[in-house]
């Protein structure tokens, strides 16, 4: 029973079991016992395969760079596959007979390799450093319609690109510039800032003015409400001190008017009490002078009447001899006066 063996496969492995050059089973997470001086048996791991590459290329501008990246694959078609390259397990160990499994993730870099240096040959240093975030969309195109990759029964699932660095002493240039832009957008900054610092102080006292002057036209305005109302109330007053003016002017004409009119009215009544005068006067001329007093004693008091008799007395005294009068008339004529 000597060469008889067990092989079970996991299930990411396509496995093609031969016997006398003719393939007698195949399939995936096949598990049988072989007869191991007669059968051949071919491995083909058919799950996702990462092949991580460090390519270093130089651009246009002579400047060095290094692509970081992977690229993650797998196997569609074994049977093509293990059809091109080797596949086959050792007698001992499990391990494969050739190097034809380990060559495949290179073969495939190579062709990655291949799409980058074209790529990063037709850039300047910066262009170059900028393709980090769209190389892998560039790349994964082309590798999935590679004609060597249909051939081979590969299909590219992606690519990634981790990096891309310049040289050292590049790397070290480029800090040094990117460290001094760095320095003048600081400065730059401060100076904006501090130009934004005076153009705001200047928009303050622009608007403090405006403000200033906006109180004074409006003060201004006030007065010359007050001024004008001040001038309007003036005019108010003397308008009405002038109708009051010609008001009196009027009322005096009027009283002139009527003073002229009294004066007229006087003078014919002073005219008419002379005429009477005169005319009284002309019969008391004619008239004797008994007949003057007695018409002067009409309406007399007594007390008068006795003062007029005495008068006469007097007058007589020369023709009376002896006149007695007596305390009671005297008595009655001082309490009369």
């Amino acid at each position: 029973m000597t060469g008889i063996k067990y092989f079970k496969a996991p299930p990411t492995v396509y496995v093609i079991k031969y016997r006398k050059g003719e393939p007698v089973r195949k399939g995936t997470g096949l598990s049988f016992f072989y007869y191991a001086p007669t059968t051949t048996l071919v491995a083909v791991p058919i799950g996702s395969s990462e092949a991580p590459f460090m390519i270093e290329q130089v651009t246009e501008d002579f400047q060095q760079v290094t692509v970081q990246g992977s690229v993650t694959y797998r196997v569609t078609d074994p049977e093509r596959l293990a059809g091109l390259l080797d596949f086959t397990l050792g007698p001992v160990g499990g391990g494969y007979a050739s190097e034809d499994p380990k060559k495949l993730p290179q073969r495939i870099i190579n062709l990655v390799k291949v799409i980058i240096q074209r790529e990063v040959k037709a850039r300047d240093l910066r262009g170059a450093l900028g393709l980090q975030e769209g190389l892998a969309e560039i790349v994964e195109p082309q590798m999935l319609e590679n004609r060597e990759m249909r051939s081979l029964g590969i299909e590219v699932l992606g690519v990634a690109v981790m990096a891309i660095k310049p040289g050292p002493e590049t790397a070290r240039a480029l800090e040094a510039r990117a460290r001094e832009q760095i320095l003048k957008e600081a400065d730059d900054a401060l100076y904006d800032r501090r130009n934004a610092s005076v153009e705001q102080e200047r928009k303050v006292k622009e608007n403090e003015l405006n403000t200033e002057i906006a109180v004074e036209n409006k003060q201004r305005q006030i007065q010359d409400a007050r001024m004008n109302a001040q001038r309007a109330l003036q005019e108010r007053e003397q308008e009405m001190e002038t109708a009051r003016q010609e008001f009196e002017i009027q009322q005096e004409e009027k009283r002139k008017t009527l003073v002229d009119l009294a004066a007229i009215n006087a003078r014919k009544e002073a005219d008419a009490k002379a005429y009477g005068l005169q005319v009284m006067m002309g019969a008391f001329a004619t008239a004797d002078n008994k007949t003057i007093q007695a018409l002067a004693s009409i309406g007399m008091r007594p007390e008068q009447m006795i003062a007029s008799a005495f008068q006469g007395l007097a007058e007589n005294a020369s023709k009376i001899g002896e006149l007695s009068i007596t305390p009671d008339l005297l008595n009655n004529l001082i309490k009369r006066a």
